[in-house]
């Protein structure tokens, strides 16, 4: 019997989406059905063609549905920190065909598996809100989601208050925190003091080392540039690695609402911290997790 958890991984692909989708398909652990993509660091064609080379580093046959080429309601808005592919450091040589079955094959996977299918957001959610108004009961029949995502007590990285997922598409995002489904948040605060420098991914050993280092060095540059912090801060991997090892994240419930007009506040998450009045919990915020382990998994796990 396959106990293992059945994962969709929607991502737009990005330095660290590239780690995240290396370190849970490597693990062994989860059996990814589909690669979803979606336009956010880059455009679509370009997370799409970097899903392809990440499959292709590790020999991997999972399936590459493309998605939504922008935001629900919004224009297109990309990062700047990994370069004008996406990937900055690897040579992306092929482009792949974009099929634009992503909203569909995701539908189709969890009705095949009611309950049983974990969906890791680790970009915009504009696939997933899709998804969820094209069939309205399917949050009901999903076993989870881990969300890449939000600022619960720092400052956002593409706002003043908002992370860049939750900024890029506000309205995506406001649609899966307010379905009636389970939800993993793994939010900025955590991330931030989480990062991994080049002597980390130097003990990498065998055929992956060469290609992360060339694609890490060029991240922490324009980590350095844009967001003046010095290390890769490798938010999706950290993601994925609540599949990987759940004990070594600290989770706590919490009631947080996504702003979807304002002004300067558009993508923010809203949590409720009033002392008084009602709560409504709707996420399990990780809110601490142990440094040690993930980087010890991590070296473990993409090493030959």
């Amino acid at each position: 019997m396959n106990t293992k958890p059945i994962v969709i991984i929607d991502t737009d692909p990005g330095h660290d989406d590239a780690l995240a989708i290396m370190l849970l398909i490597r693990s062994g652990l989860a059996d990814v059905k589909a690669i979803t993509t979606v336009a956010g660091n880059v455009n679509v064609q370009k997370t799409t063609n970097n899903a392809r080379f990440i499959l292709d580093l590790i020999d991997s046959k999972v399936p590459i549905y493309s998605g939504s080429a922008k935001p629900l309601k919004k224009d297109p808005i990309f990062a700047n920190v990994h370069g004008t592919s996406g990937l900055a450091g690897a040579k992306v040589t092929k482009i792949e065909l974009l099929n634009g079955m992503a909203v569909k094959k995701i539908i189709e996977i969890v009705r095949a598996n009611i309950n049983k299918v974990t969906l890791v957001t680790i970009g915009p959610e504009t696939n997933i809100a899709k998804a969820f108004l094209k069939d309205p009961e399917l949050p009901k029949l999903i076993n989870k989601i881990i969300i890449m995502g939000g600022a619960i007590n720092v400052s956002g990285n593409k706002s003043r208050v908002a992370e860049f997922n939750f900024f890029v598409d506000s309205d995506a995002a406001n649609i899966v925190f307010n379905a009636p489904v389970k939800k993993i948040l793994v939010p900025l605060d955590v991330c931030n003091v989480m990062p991994m420098f080049l002597e980390d991914f130097q003990k990498i050993e065998g055929g992956l080392k060469k290609p992360i280092l060339s694609m890490m060095k060029n991240f922490i540059k324009g980590i350095a540039k844009f967001e003046n912090f010095k290390g890769a801060l490798v938010y999706d991997a950290l993601a994925t690695y609540f599949l990987i090892n759940p004990k070594a994240f600290k989770l706590k419930m919490m009631d947080i609402r996504i702003e979807t007009k304002g002004e300067l506040t558009s993508g923010m998450s809203v949590v409720d911290k009033r002392s008084w009045g009602t709560k409504k919990p709707n996420v399990n915020v990780a809110v601490k997790i142990n440094r040690k382990m993930f980087i010890n998994d991590f070296i473990r796990i993409i090493s030959d």
